[in-house]
């Protein structure tokens, strides 16, 4: 079994739209499982969320890499899943993960993105983002692993410790340490729809700089508001 987990705080705008892509997969719904990991939101996030999802639960960890490890440790599955409330799902996500994890003995996989909002600028940013990930996994350099479109075998995850529980850069430090375990893989098809909302109202150069700052400082974003942002 698969188990996907999705860390939610106030995403009542989002949420069903990601869930109703995790539903309608390729493969059977039984065979897999849904976990919402909340952070104690304030709108319906949790009571929509509540239909379409298999178990969902207020965080007890910091941060949206203590909500990952929250949930992975509520997960039923050998393969843990994790997304974003703000993505949308292709139909084969689920099937192809599980496919490639019987194929290839692998410990971790990612994917890419591409942008859910039209615009030459939304195009051209994930662009970058896709580039630097495949620079850095075919030179055996940076894995730089997002957190919305990646899986774990999950005795391997634990082993690693889990992701640091940090305000940025856990998605990316986490496979730093689960390439000494096993293989990290990077299958480029395996492509999601990711939300540029927060490029789009606090803009890019803002965002990624703030973004850079906060990983140089080991994920501490100091007095930058980064995590848990409200969006119009």
């Amino acid at each position: 079994m698969i188990s996907i987990v999705v860390p939610t705080y106030n995403e009542e705008q989002n949420i069903e739209r990601c869930l109703r892509s995790l539903a309608d997969q390729t493969v059977p719904r039984e065979t897999y499982e849904i976990i919402v990991v909340d952070g104690n939101s304030k709108d319906r996030t949790r009571e929509l969320a509540e239909p379409l999802a298999d178990r969902v639960f207020i965080q007890t960890s910091k941060r949206v890499g203590g909500a990952r490890n929250d949930g992975a440790m509520a997960a039923s599955g050998e393969i843990v899943a994790t997304t974003d409330a703000d993505c949308i799902l292709p139909r084969d996500w689920v099937e192809r993960i599980e496919r490639t994890f019987a194929e290839r003995d692998i410990v971790q996989l990612y994917g890419t993105v591409y942008p859910i909002e039209g615009g030459f600028r939304n195009k051209l940013s994930l662009l970058g983002a896709n580039i630097f990930s495949r620079l850095g996994y075919y030179t055996r350099t940076i894995y730089f692993t997002l957190g919305c479109n990646t899986a774990f075998d999950r005795d391997a995850f634990l082993r690693a410790g889990m992701y640091r529980c940090i305000d940025a850069g856990d998605d990316l430090e986490i496979a730093q340490r689960m390439r000494k375990l096993g293989k990290v893989y990077l299958d480029t098809g395996l492509a999601v729809g990711f939300s540029m909302r927060r490029y789009q109202q606090f803009g890019t150069l803002k965002s990624i700089l703030e973004w850079f700052y906060i990983v140089l400082r080991g994920g501490d974003a100091g007095g930058v508001s980064y995590s848990q942002r409200e969006y119009k």
